[in-house]
């Protein structure tokens, strides 16, 4: 009989999972798998980072009316495909954007997105930095997600990351909160970050 995971501490984090693995848990936790390994998201929920989450949101709802593409919001799952340097089976990537877009509409099923989204916004909350700017900024890139900001709400400034033809990101000089910011992606959605970054 299979062991059925109903606390996150009969879990090894030393271990690699998939998505099988993933799907089946049933605790409370929120995790994400980065090609494998398990990493706890926070419990807490920090008023300005839902702030942000949503002043973001509603300026993509705006863009988005009328196009063919969708905007997703953490908690929704990102099946991420293995790159060709996982070459352990099980390794797999589930990660929840705070926001994401999606335009391949073929990608969405009722578990989530799975592939790579065509832009991805990571609001920084105190102690996932490290995180988000490491591990995520590799497999969004190697992905192929096509733009990725990181918005620091420490410093009212949002970092712009543009795939480029050769699969790297090159990033854009930071964008502060008295700035617009223009999609690489979309050059017709621009964001007015004053507005944004509102409190």
């Amino acid at each position: 009989m299979e062991n059925v995971i109903t606390n996150i501490n009969q879990l090894d984090f030393d271990n690699l999972y998939s998505y099988d693995d993933y799907y089946k848990w049933q605790f409370n936790d929120r995790v994400e798998l980065i090609k494998g390994k398990i990493h706890k998201m926070s419990t807490t929920t920090y008023s300005r980072h839902q702030e942000l989450v949503w002043n973001f949101s509603m300026q993509i709802d705006k863009y988005l009316r009328n196009k063919p593409c969708k905007a997703y919001f953490a908690p929704f799952d990102v099946r991420l495909p293995r790159t060709k340097d996982d070459n352990v089976s099980p390794k797999i990537t589930v990660l929840q954007p705070d926001i994401c877009i999606v335009c391949d509409l073929s990608k969405l099923d009722e578990k989530g997105c799975d592939g790579a989204p065509d832009l991805v916004i990571e609001i920084l909350s105190p102690g996932n930095s490290d995180k988000e700017m490491k591990l995520k900024y590799d497999v969004y890139k190697e992905s192929g997600v096509k733009e990725y900001w990181i918005v620091q709400p420490e410093y009212q400034n949002v970092l712009v990351y543009a795939l480029d033809d050769s699969g790297k990101f090159i990033g854009k000089h930071p964008i502060t909160a008295s700035d617009f910011l223009t999609s690489t992606i979309f050059p017709d959605f621009t964001i007015d970050l004053s507005e944004a970054f509102a409190e």
